[in-house]
């Protein structure tokens, strides 16, 4: 088929769905070049073809992927990056979970309606409260599942920003990495088929709009965006993408936040673009919540991308510390409010020109010592020490005595059980009295895309034009939008991914196939 034959096929889908639902300025804002969904006509052969195809290789990717090799499925999953994993293997490992053994060893009391509810607060009722719900009340099921792949929890249960209890599960290695490893062995032992650097370029349907496959790119190098041989890939069953979230797209990002600007780095992978979202765009998929971009409370300016910092602050600072203004050496935040809270009132502190002030967040060593980054963060010189109260001022140019008076209050708030400043939860919490001390300098960063298409509850991408289902396409994890709302909670995006992409490849393994020819 020919370019011309493809482009007059889909014209009038592309004016629609473009036009209605990214405005007319996007593609040109972005400077990338679309290609418009083509049209099976002719029966044209494709180069590969499985009974399904998963796009992208993160928590909902490779889950998505293991699940449909469990339901009998051919599977290849294909990711245009040069390494596999996304943005999953470099995040924290920590997945929220309601239920899970750990938190009855611990005797904590948490149920599936008390995390829906932990997650509508934060999401300002924003929420797909039926998504949100497949969600929660999968997480322990698929906790067990994960375990069976061989991804080790560490011990204890965490107490993240915004959620009522503790119900927060790391694993033992800090890092995303110690799922997404577990998850790509499991697959290739169940025959998964694995591409990387093989970038979805379009969409291909048949002559009832069904998805069959898609053009793409194979040994793509992501930062030149026409390298690569172009092939055909058919899935008889459909497409699951697993394309995370914009993050990096700084021109994106600023069509629905222009406040969002390059003053502001990302924790993602440097390929996290909207591309894979508009060719679901051009399809006529409905995008919402794109505005909704979350700022991680817990970076530094000190270090690029998720850095030390990160694991020292969710771990050590804002659950057994405090974080201050410098100028005053008073706290000023609630550190275990969300993230979006936290966020914002990191971004509004700032002097007289407009230029950020840097929040100091500190704990002792008692309160760090599960900071598995400490040691990294310390060699280079992003946390520091120091062995008294005078000394962490010093070092940071505060005033001495307001910040030894704010220690004081803070420990008589833990022993007294309320938290007079900010009604901060303090389950966690512990008096600060003895050093040495360890600090960090505090700046967001961009995180999460709580927006993306919309899918209902077998996670089916659905039509801005219909609010019916595209037929054969699907979509997991960050590529969706509406089950967080506002603001996600933290240890929510594993959840999100492994259970939204399980639940995809349930449902597309029920959908009757297609025949297609393979070249």
């Amino acid at each position: 088929m020919s370019k011309s034959e493809c482009n007059h096929a889909r014209r009038s889908m592309l004016k629609k769905s473009i036009t209605l639902a990214a405005g007319v300025g996007a593609t040109a804002a972005t400077g990338t070049t679309l290609a418009t969904p083509c049209a099976n006509k002719g029966d044209q052969a494709f180069d590969h073809v499985y009974d399904v195809i998963v796009v992208g290789s993160g928590f909902a990717g490779m889950s998505a992927a293991v699940q449909a090799a469990e339901e009998g499925q051919s599977v290849l999953v294909v990711d245009k990056m040069p390494v596999f994993g996304g943005n999953s293997t470099i995040n924290g490992g920590a997945m929220a979970i309601a239920g899970s053994a750990t938190q009855k060893e611990k005797g904590i009391s948490d149920s599936v309606e008390l995390m829906v509810q932990d997650m509508l607060e934060s999401g300002r009722g924003m929420n797909d409260v039926e998504m949100l719900k497949l969600v929660c009340q999968d997480t322990a099921s698929s906790a067990i599942w994960l375990e069976g792949f061989g991804v080790e929890w560490k011990p204890f249960v965490q107490h993240f920003g915004g959620h009522s209890v503790p119900r927060i599960l790391q694993a033992k290695q800090s890092s995303g990495a110690g799922i997404i490893r577990p998850l790509i062995k499991a697959a290739e032992a169940k025959g998964v088929e694995m591409k990387k650097q093989t970038k979805l370029e379009s969409f291909i349907t048949d002559d009832s709009g069904r998805v069959i496959g898609f053009n793409a790119l194979v040994n793509h190098r992501y930062e030149r965006p026409s390298s690569g041989e172009a092939k055909r890939f058919g899935a008889r069953k459909g497409v699951i993408m697993a394309t995370g979230g914009f993050g990096q797209d700084i021109a994106f990002r600023q069509i629905h936040q222009p406040k969002m600007t390059d003053e502001l780095t990302s924790t993602n992978h440097p390929g996290a673009n909207a591309d894979a979202l508009k060719q679901m765009m051009l399809l006529g998929a409905n995008p919402v919540h794109l505005d909704q971009i979350q700022l991680g409370p817990w970076t530094s300016p000190d270090e690029k991308g998720f850095g030390t910092a990160s694991q020292f602050n969710t771990i050590g600072t804002f659950p057994k510390g405090i974080v201050v203004d410098p100028r005053s050496g008073q706290r000023y935040f609630n550190e275990l409010a969300d993230r979006r809270e936290r966020a914002t009132k990191i971004m509004q502190n700032r002097d007289e020109k407009g230029q950020p002030v840097y929040p100091i967040g500190f704990t002792n060593a008692e309160g760090a010592s599960r900071a598995q980054t400490l040691e990294w963060g310390l060699k280079y010189d992003v946390i520091k020490k120091a062995e008294n109260l005078d000394d962490l001022a010093s070092l940071y140019d505060m005033p001495a005595e307001a910040l030894k008076q704010q220690v004081a209050d803070w420990n008589k708030y833990v022993r007294q059980g309320k938290d007079e400043q900010f009604g901060r939860p303090l389950a966690s919490a512990i008096e600060l009295n003895l050093g040495p001390w360890y600090a960090v300098r505090m700046w967001p960063k961009v995180h999460y895309c709580m927006g993306g298409v919309r899918v209902n509850a077998k996670s089916e991408v659905l039509a801005l034009l219909t609010d019916q289902h595209i037929e054969g396409l699907y979509a997991a994890g960050e590529a969706t939008g509406g089950i967080h709302g506002a603001s996600r909670l933290g240890g929510c995006a594993i959840a999100e991914g492994v259970v939204t992409g399980r639940n995809a490849a349930r449902n597309i393994a029920n959908k009757n196939s297609v025949t297609l020819k393979q070249a």
